[in-house]
């Protein structure tokens, strides 16, 4: 039951939708009413307003990040460590308030990989970079991530469970990317910045 308790209050956690949080605080329009209609922070940014775009990039991390953390911090195992993170995952990408639609998780994710192993985040996230700024593609950047993920948790953490977790994230963080893989092939995504609200 305790295991459950935390389960569900990482999922609530992560369903907190930080870009229209961020976006009515700075009286911007809702992120899924314009551009790619993603409640998140590469979308925001596409208001043009830079501080909404970061405090939703840093609410997204930081709510993964604490699932996790926390759980560490409750003297769970690395497993159910794992579980809290994907938890809070699914809570951004089927949040509960808004009505199980959510963002693509990237951020999100990249709290997780922190809060479960700081070398694995490092690593999702020295990809991101290097493909974001040789492409200017966030989607491309994030499937980057996303691939190295599974491959950074089995050299740098090792336990079965956990990188079975970090795969089935990887997953659905592609998954949740089929548009813009789409988008990338035939040439029409946009790029980071790229197009104002």
């Amino acid at each position: 039951m305790t295991l459950l308790f935390l389960l569900i209050a990482a999922y609530l956690l992560g369903s907190i939708p930080f870009a229209i949080v961020s976006s009515r605080l700075f009286g911007l329009a809702d992120p899924r009413e314009y551009g790619s209609g993603n409640p998140g922070a590469t979308n925001v940014l596409r208001s043009g307003n830079k501080s909404a775009a970061l405090l939703t990039l840093v609410g997204d991390c930081a709510k993964g990040w604490l699932a996790a953390w926390g759980a560490t911090r409750l003297g769970f195992d690395a497993t159910d460590v794992a579980l809290a993170g994907l938890a809070a995952f699914l809570g951004h990408v089927f949040s509960v308030f808004l009505r199980f639609n959510g963002g693509k998780g990237v951020a999100t994710a990249l709290g997780v990989l922190l809060g479960i192993n700081a070398w694995i985040a490092l690593t999702a996230l020295a990809v991101w970079l290097a493909i974001a700024f040789t492409t200017r593609y966030s989607s491309a950047a994030a499937l980057g991530a996303a691939f190295a993920t599974p491959f950074a948790g089995y050299f740098l953490a090792g336990q079965p469970a956990v990188v079975g977790i970090l795969t089935l994230i990887a997953a659905l963080l592609i998954w949740r990317h089929n548009a813009n893989i789409r988008k990338l092939l035939n040439g029409t995504e946009g790029r980071i910045g790229g197009h104002k609200a």
